[in-house]
């Protein structure tokens, strides 16, 4: 392996184990920025092969800002705690039964608005719902983080790495309910069972409020509820256009700010103030990052590989690119593995169970670790917010039990 080919993954394990780790507690956006930087300036990459790798991002970058403000607007507006106290209202006093609505509403917003809405949108929900109800918040943030990932590949908008890993490839609507409707459901089912099992106690010693206090949704909360409303709708149908998804999503979110702050008068900055704007940074790091391996060569070796395994026998080889593009996106996230996945797939033609197997590793492998997708990251950020910190090994314990079952069970439906 040439010398500079070394210095580049070098630069690229460390950078990935500081967004990892987080050392000295700083941000995950710092250590991809600094990563990427390493490997502009020593060289290593050309800086208009990095520009190049950040332009890549661009459809994500828009998505995510539309999501990121239209939750904001919503926090704002006190949308999140209208919504809270209607969940607590249907729970009846039942710590059970607040649980599965909060999995049955994670996993309607995952599929609709994607797996980083459910991080951005619900979370906050989720903890004003259990603030409001005297419940210990913990066993249902969990819900918005793994359902997250688990349903994020019901449709093609789901997840922001489906457009990543299929790109222009992106398969019609009918055809991607053909492959991932089973595995999808496979997917949800197993992860709520385990998920369940594993809070059992915590949920049986729960003591939650029958009733709380119902506060007043303002015109503003009307108008941004609408809004995200009208964000679904433009997703699906853009979805089954087969158009990118990150303009409607920021013009969406852009437009219904606007509307909601003229009409009441406020200033924006409260809104810009509140975005997470550190996440666009850390997502364009990871592009540039995964610019740097195309060039070392990496891709062509991996397509190699993968056809030599599927000349060999399909099944075997779609069992274990999914099970090793699940592990890959808790060493490397899986927006850069979906990126390297996609380069892989899209070098020559593969059988529809292998592909199937790659999209489900990237999506559902996630689920394994607090890194392993940039939702999960965005779940994080929503819990410091709130001053709830979660490391990475309880969420490891966690990932643990909860992902294998489902991954084995989504894998085997899509290979069958």
């Amino acid at each position: 392996m040439p010398s500079d080919a070394i210095w580049a993954w070098s630069i690229i394990v460390v950078a990935t184990a500081g967004v990892i780790i987080r050392p000295f507690r700083l941000p995950e956006a710092v250590w991809a920025v600094i990563g990427a930087s390493a490997l502009v300036l020593s060289g290593l990459l050309p800086w208009q092969d990095a520009l190049a790798g950040i332009a890549k991002g661009l459809d994500v970058y828009l998505f995510l800002i539309g999501m990121m403000l239209i939750a904001e607007l919503a926090r704002l507006e006190g949308l999140f705690d209208y919504l809270a106290a209607l969940a607590v209202e249907y729970a009846a006093g039942s710590p059970q039964r607040l649980f599965l609505l909060i999995y049955l509403v994670g996993t309607l917003v995952t599929v609709l608005l994607s797996n980083d809405a459910t991080a951005i949108v619900l979370t906050p929900a989720v903890y004003a719902a259990t603030r409001a109800a005297g419940a210990k918040p913990l066993p249902y943030l969990f819900v918005c983080a793994f359902i997250a990932n688990a349903a994020s590949f019901v449709l093609p908008i789901s997840n922001p790495a489906n457009l990543v890993v299929f790109g222009a490839r992106m398969p019609h609507l009918t055809e991607w309910l053909r492959l991932f409707a089973l595995p999808s459901a496979a997917s949800i089912l197993l992860t709520y069972i385990v998920l369940r099992l594993t809070q059992h106690r915590a949920l049986k010693e729960e003591t939650i409020a029958h009733r709380v206090p119902h506060p007043k949704l303002g015109r503003g909360g009307k108008l941004t509820a609408i809004g995200i409303v009208a964000i679904g709708i433009v997703l699906v149908t853009a979805s089954a256009l087969d158009k990118q998804l990150g303009l409607p999503t920021f013009i969406c979110g852009g437009v219904t700010a606007a509307i909601v702050l003229l009409l009441s008068r406020q200033s924006p900055i409260p809104v810009l103030r509140g975005v997470s704007w550190s996440v666009l940074p850390l997502v364009g790091g990871l592009f540039v990052m995964v610019e740097a391996l195309i060039k070392t060569g990496v891709i062509a070796q991996l397509s190699a590989l993968l056809h030599q395994a599927v000349a060999q026998s399909v099944p075997q080889a779609a069992w274990s690119v999914g099970i090793a593009t699940a592990l890959a996106d808790n060493i490397a996230n899986n927006l850069p593995v979906g990126l390297v996945a996609g380069s892989v797939a899209a070098s020559g033609h593969l059988p529809a169970p292998v592909v199937s197997a790659i999209l489900i590793g990237v999506d559902l492998g996630p689920n394994l670790s607090v890194t392993g997708s940039l939702a999960t990251i965005l779940w994080l950020v929503a819990l410091r917010r709130e001053k709830i910190e979660v490391g990475a090994w309880p969420f490891l314990k966690l990932g643990l039990l909860v992902t294998p079952p489902a991954l084995i069970a989504a894998l085997a439906a899509a290979i069958r």
